[in-house]
């Protein structure tokens, strides 16, 4: 296809956001012609969203720097019935109380990368429920069951890899796409929304409501997806040894957020500054071009933004002056994550395997056990040479804390209290 017109499409192409497009052409040219509105949707599963959520969120920000309306939609409504897609079992049934406690939680991440308000290209935050809570069965199905094909529905590959696999799929999660389609044509119909956007797992879902958009209201919608990030060794990007990586700063401070970011292998700064900043193109092929130890400044950069979008300049400043005293100064910073241990159980002692896993540095002791084999675990900066070795108040430091270190570039701080 040729290079898009407008500035949303062409700043996608540029960065590499865009997977496939139910009708680019024409998408282009709305996008040229006024505002547009688009919406994603977050389900509300846990606490917080991860970065396997960020290229949505990008996506959103970008839209709303283009001069469009993006919607955040919360998924409150159908995280009662749970989205097979990319899952190997059904999800778990989370109550009423649950699904408003993690939507209030997967909220605050938003105000940092967009604009609420009233205006014609601030962003708008609505939730499913608001619909699907009051759906009646048989009317909705009368209405809207005969533009659903079971036939095609059974190639979608939320559904095709679960019976090519032999698991279990409930006729509650089969529903899942044909909510999710409706969500469509209610935010069509309410908010002139005609986009929907997502990950690339989601494109059946997404080509299914634009398809219904059209049989019930003769409406031309478009669906765009991004592609699966992965990393350069070809694992699923978010994943680390002590779990996924939060947005809220309650689940995941941000010098750990800061130091997921600098640990990006060389070969991933470009595309992850593309993805994930807001930098200019030709400053990005600058320092995706360094090479041998030039390139952990460009690590650092990488960091440094990616923090400040989600945390603000102020964390993102603090998370690298804390990297710089303790990598650099050798030294220890009260920034650093830490947690507090009962002065009694450091009277007594405890393992250097169970405490290195109670800091967050393993994701099980197991882990952390091997962890220390290997010569990665440190206490006050000297190796731990044995994993059972009995950590206690007598390594307190002058700082009145016990710094563990799981290679060189995690750390966490034990306090007493």
């Amino acid at each position: 296809m040729q290079q898009p017109k407008s500035d949303f499409l062409r700043a996608l192409t540029e960065r590499g956001f865009i997977h496939q497009c139910t009708d680019q052409v024409n998408l282009d040219q709305a996008a040229c012609d006024g505002v547009v509105t688009a919406y994603i949707g977050f389900d509300c599963t846990a606490p917080s969203l991860h970065i396997g959520n960020l290229v949505g969120i990008m996506l959103l920000r970008h839209f709303q720097h283009a001069g469009h309306r993006p919607i955040v939609l919360m998924g409150g409504g159908t995280t009662k019935v749970g989205d097979p897609s990319g899952k190997e079992e059904s999800r778990k049934i989370l109550s009423e109380a649950e699904i408003a406690s993690n939507m209030a939680g997967i909220k605050e991440a938003f105000g940092q990368f967009l604009d609420f308000g009233d205006g014609p290209t601030d962003a708008l935050m609505v939730n499913n429920a608001d619909w699907l809570d009051t759906l009646e069965y048989i009317p909705f199905l009368r209405i809207f069951g005969g533009h659903f094909s079971v036939n095609r529905m059974l190639t979608m590959d939320s559904v095709r890899l679960r019976l090519d696999r032999e698991q279990p799929l409930s006729f509650l999660e089969f529903n899942y796409m044909v909510l999710q389609a409706y969500d469509f044509v209610e935010l069509s119909r309410r908010h002139d929304c005609v986009l929907q956007m997502g990950g690339s797992d989601q494109w059946g879902n997404i080509v299914n409501g634009v398809d219904l958009g059209r049989r019930v209201d003769n409406r031309s919608l478009y669906g765009l997806t991004s592609p699966l990030i992965t990393t350069s060794s070809g694992a699923k990007m978010g994943k680390t040894a002590s779990g996924a990586v939060w947005l809220n700063r309650s689940m995941l401070s941000p010098y750990d957020y800061w130091q997921f970011w600098r640990n990006t292998d060389d070969a991933d700064v470009g595309k992850f500054m593309r993805l994930f900043t807001e930098l200019p193109v030709d400053e990005i092929e600058r320092l995706e071009a360094l090479a041998d130890g030039e390139i952990n400044e460009a690590k650092k950069i990488l960091a440094n933004e990616a923090t400040r979008l989600c945390h603000g300049p102020e964390a993102a400043q603090l998370a690298a002056e804390t990297a710089r005293n303790t990598f650099e100064g050798s030294g220890i910073s009260e920034d650093l994550p830490g947690i507090d241990v009962p002065q009694s159980e450091l009277s007594a002692g405890i393992a250097a395997f169970d405490l290195l896993h109670r800091a967050g540095l393993s994701s099980s002791r197991g882990e952390a056990r091997r962890l220390i084999k290997g010569g990665g675990g440190r206490i006050n900066d000297a190796v731990i040479q044995d994993e059972d070795q009995l950590i206690t108040l007598e390594h307190l430091g002058a700082e009145g804390v016990i710094k563990l270190s799981a290679g060189k570039k995690r750390h966490a701080l034990v306090k007493p209290t």
